[in-house]
């Protein structure tokens, strides 16, 4: 076991290491280890995916024995070792979005625009960095001949030669910006074709408007009429204000514990019929239940939870019924004839704000947080300020860590300067060492991040998000600014901020501390930052090439899949839910892909393999990612691609990224202000770029309709379904039906027993099960 031994010069060895945290000297090392660690790995889970496959359908396609709706069943795919990829290769996006809904539609659209970038990028990068920083590194021999990363680098280039920047500069712009408009386009499409689809139409939500923060005034089914009136062109509105639950949305959730304890209990109790144990389980009762039970007392436990679920259900049912006498709140529904008046209606009022309310459309019933809706308008901006605050608190806390790991864990050398016993082990093992180096800090990085979703998603809902589809979006917002922050600004600048604090700390107290800071040339130490540290993304990038064959190969899922069914006694709603398609994670997978991007972009002048590395990922996982939304994942809450808005905002930030750093390298190595100058376009094509996005395709992307002229009453009449106005939306607590117990044949005559009279009047009746 290591220890950690005394030097005198500990502190001045640490202030000169940890300014140049990046020494390249297991950098090669380090590469091919990631490299073959990466690429390895993935076949191998790639290989044992296309084995146990065939094999393995409730774990490799559980969307074709879970999908019953026609429509939606996934392409038939074949029991062959490769039979997945012809379905995968042939199916095209209008067979996509009638099989998989439009949100995975649009992701796979994104990842295929990602790929496109980066191959294109990866032809002008490459053809035009690389020549150019061997040739200008070669001139003047500042490379260290041992090591190819370093030819790649532009230690030495400038002057004239920093008009191929420039150059480049601007064509990667153009790029990027002509797949973004290609792509919001073809999205643009999707989405219209959604609001016209018969499945968005038929719901009750399509043609309601969601109003919060009313007055009180207001609060009425006439008040909320009152309040829309004014944006509407017809007169066949309703309103329907939203009264107080108090604690229906508690009980229901007390039921369904209720009768998922009772079959876990039925589970165990009858897991092997034939020989019953002598003695029936038991449980507590607990305070507040029947009164035949006595608090805390030892009952039988099928007995006790059957008596406790017709309980439950029958005080949900009175507490549906009282509601209509309970306390209104401030907000409320409003239900249009059809769904192209309810999107011009909330087009005309979406910018304003009627006595204080907010009028917008609807989202759909299971998509609404409802808790948050009766937040006072107060309540939800200091909740959103404070989340401001918890957010900006976590990547301040992460900022320290984050820095040790670039310092030590990116370069294992950096640790042996200060731990002599360490530096002895490291020359000992230089392969060993520099095989963990190219593995160690990625990984301990990706660890990390697994985390994060679950925090920003816990912190969204406490800052008031009125839906889990504007949720997820503010967890990708979150995950990205702080991967940007952490990971770029922090991680990357990391060396070069330790030169200038280094330089003060070294100031004598007689010498100008501005005079020290400037002699250390920031934009200069700044490059050469950017320089050290690209060889850590690039083995970051192959690792993610691991990433996604781990993820089609379901290695994690299969193993805990078939732990529990040997170890655990699952009920048959357990085994249900075992086996049903997962959801996929939109918020984590949009960010982790920006984020690849924006590393791309950033580095490509400073280590032009990043381009190809991520072009090579974004290939391979365009198609990996499509199996497993056609045949694995399903959408827990379509939005129709409500994501689209977000990917343009966030690809334009990562190429403004890319620009400023890309001007600071013009900056430091230029010859004359001219190339200054001609870099500032670049700014200006990106802001009418995201102009132009703004005026074409935001408001076409969330509204159906704008137009706002008049219809006639007979017009709406015949258009309009016999219901359309009658149905009232709201809280799915007061109409979901409630869940009954479900069991196996074996145990469905001890429940029936149990229950006696209650069978028909308390939980409805029992499903048929499968042993």
């Amino acid at each position: 076991m290591f220890t950690l031994q005394p030097r005198n010069n500990d502190p001045e060895d640490f202030l000169q290491y940890i300014q140049s945290p990046f020494n390249t000297q297991l950098t090669t090392k380090a590469f091919w280890s990631s490299f073959g660690y990466s690429i390895s790995g993935a076949v191998l889970c790639a290989v044992l995916f296309c084995l146990l496959r065939p094999r393995n359908k409730t774990i490799y396609a559980p969307r074709l024995k879970h999908i019953s709706d026609g429509k939606r069943v996934p392409p038939a795919v074949s029991n062959g070792v490769f039979g997945w990829v012809q379905p995968v290769v042939k199916t095209r996006d209008q067979t996509l979005v009638e099989k998989i809904g439009q949100d995975a539609t649009v992701f796979l659209h994104f990842t295929t625009m990602c790929r496109n970038i980066t191959i294109f990028l990866s032809i002008i990068g490459c053809g035009v960095y690389i020549p150019l920083n061997i040739v200008e590194n070669s001139k003047n021999r500042s490379s260290d001949g041992s090591n190819t990363f370093m030819k790649f680098a532009p230690y030495s280039v400038g002057g004239r030669a920093c008009w191929a920047y420039v150059a480049t500069s601007h064509a990667f712009d153009i790029v990027i910006c002509y797949f973004l408009w290609k792509s919001s386009r073809i999205v643009a499409r999707i989405r219209c074709e959604y609001f016209e689809s018969s499945e968005y139409q038929n719901k009750a939500f399509s043609r309601t408007l969601m109003v919060t923060d009313i007055p009180d005034r207001y609060r009425t089914d006439a008040g909320i009429v009152e309040l829309v009136r004014p944006f509407s062109t017809s007169r066949d509105l309703s309103g329907t204000i939203a009264h107080s639950l108090k604690e229906l949305p508690e009980l229901i959730t007390t039921y369904e514990g209720a009768v998922r304890e009772l079959e876990v209990v039925l589970s165990k109790y009858s897991g092997h019929p034939k020989r019953l144990p002598a003695k029936r389980p038991i449980c507590k009762a607990r305070e507040g239940d029947d009164t035949s039970f006595a608090p805390g007392s030892k009952v039988d436990a099928i007995e006790y939870l059957v008596s406790r679920t017709h309980r439950l259900s029958v005080k949900i049912h009175e507490t549906r019924n009282a509601i209509v006498d309970k306390e209104v709140l401030p907000y409320g529904f409003a239900t249009c004839p059809n769904m192209e008046q309810a999107h011009e209606l909330a087009y005309a009022a979406r910018k304003q704000h009627p006595h204080g309310s907010k009028i917008q459309l609807a989202p759909g019933p299971y998509h609404v947080i409802w808790k948050n809706l009766s937040l006072p308008k107060e309540t939800r901006r200091r909740r959103v300020f404070m989340g401001h605050i918890a957010v900006s608190a976590l990547v301040a806390v992460w900022t320290v860590p984050n820095a040790l790991i670039a310092v030590f864990l990116a370069d294992l050398s950096k640790l042996g300067a200060i731990w002599p016993t360490f530096q002895a082990e490291l020359e000992r093992h230089p392969r060993t060492w520099g095989a963990i180096q190219g593995i160690l800090a990625p990984l301990v990085t990706t660890l990390f991040y697994l985390l994060l979703p679950t925090i920003f998603r816990r912190l969204s809902i406490y800052a008031g998000n009125l839906s889990k589809t504007e949720r997820e979006r503010g967890v990708a917002r979150k995950l990205y600014v702080f991967f940007i922050f952490n990971n770029l600004i922090v991680f990357s600048f990391f060396s070069a901020a330790w030169k200038y604090a280094a330089a003060v700390i070294r100031a004598q107290s007689n010498q100008n501390l501005w005079a020290a800071i400037k002699d250390n040339q920031p934009f200069e130490n700044l490059m050469g930052a950017f320089c050290d540290v690209s060889p850590f993304w690039l083995n970051y990038l192959l690792q993610r090439n691991l990433g996604a064959a781990l993820d089609v190969s379901q290695l994690v899922k299969l193993g805990r899949d078939w732990l529990s069914r040997r170890i655990l006694n699952l009920t048959p709603r357990e085994l249900l839910e075992l086996t049903a398609p997962p959801p996929f994670d939109y918020a984590s997978h949009y960010n982790n892909f920006l984020f690849y991007v924006t590393i791309a972009l950033v580095f490509a002048p400073f280590q032009p393999l990043v381009l190809p590395v991520t072009a090579f990922y974004f290939t391979t996982d365009s198609y990996l990612k499509k199996y497993l939304l056609m045949y694995v994942f399903v959408t827990k809450h379509e939005s129709g691609g409500g994501f689209w808005g977000f990917i343009v905002n966030r690809v334009l930030a990562a190429t403004l990224l890319s620009n400023v750093v890309a001007t600071i390298f013009v900056v430091a190595r230029r010859e004359s202000y001219v190339q200054i100058i001609l870099m500032a376009p670049l700014f200006a094509i990106l802001g009418g770029f995201k102009y132009f996005c703004i005026k074409t395709f935001d408001d076409d992307q969330c509204f159906y309709s704008k137009r706002g002229k008049k219809v006639s009453d007979d017009a709406v009449m015949e258009k309009r379904n016999d219901e359309s106005v009658d149905v009232r939306f709201g809280h799915p607590a007061l109409y979901s039906k409630l869940i009954v117990p479900m069991v196996s044949t074996r145990a469905r005559g001890i429940l029936r027993d149990a229950q006696g009279s209650r069978l028909d009047t308390g939980l409805g009746g029992i499903p048929q099960q499968r042993k």
